[in-house]
């Protein structure tokens, strides 16, 4: 069904649920809660012991048995899913949660959501200035302490930052027109910006106004659900910056050694 309530996968629930996060299940949804307590599958996450992405899969204490009962974790309480790492078994990612009626909310784990998210991101360094990578880690940071709202501002002033950067690349064009572009909004911005700035970007201009509405309308929840997909958005606008720096830098490596070739041959 269409219009089937969408709940957190394992892994969802494991490394990018915030903490103290609420999640209700219906009584239709409740076989995805079995699927968590139950989790026996395998994650691709960072290991910070390996300082490296490894595979992480269930590690159990002792024996366990496994219920089919899709309601067999409502009110159970307290429960912990440990996961090792299969470079080195010793290294344990852990997490607690509590399930109070048809609710889970996580409520603890180690390392923390920041720790296991920061490595993807450092990357980005390359791309922006340190403040805005600053801002990015930031952002990262209070998701996972679900600070939603503010998440939000720190990922919208780097949206303004990447639209500002390719204005002052358009400046040097003799056909630019100023005055259109102080007059205009976000949107149209990003239209008269469309030769400078990621397809992405350009096909997905709604993401400004998402990243606005949350800070003035939505909630810490909203924000927070939202969050995952809006950051995922910024992060491949700047894959796509990274690519184009390391395009430019293989082309102009080639020039300078096909130059020098040609003067010895």
């Amino acid at each position: 069904m269409s219009d089937a309530k969408k709940y957190p996968t394992p892994k969802e629930f494991l490394i990018d649920l915030p903490l103290y996060e609420t999640i209700s299940f219906e009584d239709e949804g409740l076989e995805e809660g079995r699927k968590l307590l139950y989790f026996d599958g395998t994650i691709d996450t960072y290991c910070p012991e390996c300082n490296q992405h490894s595979i992480f899969s269930r590690h159990w204490k002792g024996t366990h048995t496994i219920s089919h009962k899709p309601d067999v974790w409502v009110n159970v309480g307290r429960f912990v899913v440990e996961l090792k790492c299969s470079r080195s078994p010793e290294h344990i990612l852990f997490f607690m949660f509590t399930a109070e009626g048809k609710s889970i909310q996580k409520i603890g784990q180690l390392p923390s959501i920041a720790s296991l998210n920061l490595f993807d991101v450092k990357k980005y360094s390359k791309v922006l200035e340190k403040k805005y990578f600053q801002e990015l880690t930031k952002s990262i940071g209070l998701a996972s302490h679900g600070v939603g709202v503010g998440s939000f501002v720190y990922l919208r002033r780097i949206f303004e930052f990447l639209i500002e950067e390719a204005h002052q690349s358009a400046l040097i064009s003799s056909s630019w027109n100023e005055e259109v572009f102080i007059k205009a909004r976000m949107k149209e911005k990003i239209e008269l910006l469309s030769s400078e700035l990621p397809d992405f970007l350009v096909n997905n201009k709604s993401m400004y106004s998402i990243l606005s509405k949350g800070i003035h309308e939505l909630s810490e929840n909203e924000c927070l659900a939202a969050f995952p997909v809006i950051k995922l958005g910024i992060e491949i606008i700047l894959d796509d910056k990274l690519e184009k720096m390391r395009r430019d830098s293989k082309l102009a490596e080639a020039q300078k050694a096909i130059s020098a070739l040609a003067n010895t041959i």
